[in-house]
């Protein structure tokens, strides 16, 4: 795996159903190396800061590959990398492969991975698309968010390695198809047994108990 592009944004205030509404989504690439601290990458702003950024969702990366799909799908082959919000675009980021507790070294900083992407509605507003987070959600494939084990810089071109492998078999793709496929065979369990992963991220922790009544 490789970076393919290291995407940052100011906070940019957008109209929104008549409303403004603060986003830090917009996200553009920069070809410097940028620091990755626990909390987040300097220099990328979230305007929410209670559903971005922190602990748990410090980093964001999303997978190059997927950017094929996409531009077929909302029929924009001028899609450019960044437009999900993720800070690292990264080639065969697999989220089937990927698995909650894995940890990842992204340039020089070591990162686990903690939990799938819910999209909110900004992600509709910077794809201008009313049914794009349907179509998220049903594609399963949703990027990867990680916390900070090591704080480290990054750049585009770095190589991502996998360090540690979990022995789970609950993978992020896994894990998010679970929660929102009413047809997933055993969902129940599957869910269940994330509950026992000390490395899933508290809000998914309770949005787990939440649907499952415990």
């Amino acid at each position: 795996m490789q970076i393919i592009s290291t995407n940052i944004s100011k906070i940019k205030t957008v109209v929104h159903n008549g409303k403004e509404v603060k986003t830090g989504i917009f996200k553009t690439p920069t070809s410097a190396p940028v620091v990755i601290e626990k909390l987040n990458i300097i220099g990328d702003e979230q305007a929410d800061l209670v559903n971005h950024g922190g602990v748990d969702k410090a980093v964001y990366a999303f997978s190059h590959n997927h950017y094929a799909y996409w531009k077929r799908t909302l029929k924009n082959d001028d899609l450019a990398v960044g437009a999900f919000g993720e800070n690292f675009t990264i080639s065969d980021l697999d989220e089937q492969n990927i698995h909650i507790g894995d940890r990842i070294r992204v340039g020089t900083a070591l990162l686990e991975v903690s939990q799938p992407r819910v999209p909110c509605f900004k992600l509709a507003i910077a794809l201008n698309n009313k049914q794009s987070l349907k179509l998220f959600t049903q594609y399963y494939h949703t990027g990867v968010y990680f916390r900070v084990l090591e704080q480290g810089v990054a750049k585009t071109g770095d190589t991502v390695t996998i360090e540690y492998k979990a022995s789970h078999n609950i993978s992020v793709k896994t894990l998010f198809q679970a929660f929102f496929d009413k047809q997933y065979p055993d969902y129940e369990n599957v869910l269940l047994a994330a509950l026992e992963l000390p490395e899933l991220a508290l809000e998914w922790q309770t949005k787990i108990k939440k649907k499952l009544g415990i």
